[in-house]
């Protein structure tokens, strides 16, 4: 009885993650700051921890969600730089 309430907790716990993992950004920040305010208001915070706690929830690990990391590609500003490099560098071995 007792592995069978262990599995379950297990079991729980990973479909939580799951969808917690594949839950839309806004739906997770909304989620996020809902439950940091609702262990502020419990008493189990202060302030400061459940702004942390509210930030620390709403980023998602790995390349799974393009909300946060920041790694897709370069900025608009930074293509025309490595354009113009890039041109730069095709007249001067084609010059030859």
């Amino acid at each position: 009885m007792t592995q069978q309430l262990i599995v379950g907790l297990i079991v729980a716990a990973a479909a939580f993650y799951a969808v917690w993992r594949w839950m839309p950004a806004g739906w997770r920040r909304s989620a996020a700051r809902k439950l940091a305010s609702g262990t502020h208001r419990a008493g189990l915070v202060d302030q400061e921890r459940a702004d942390q706690l509210a930030a620390s929830l709403a980023k998602t690990s790995g390349c799974g969600s393009c909300d946060s990391c920041g790694s897709c590609g370069p900025k608009a500003a930074d293509k025309k730089e490595s354009s113009k490099e890039a041109g730069r560098g095709a007249l001067s071995t084609h010059s030859r």
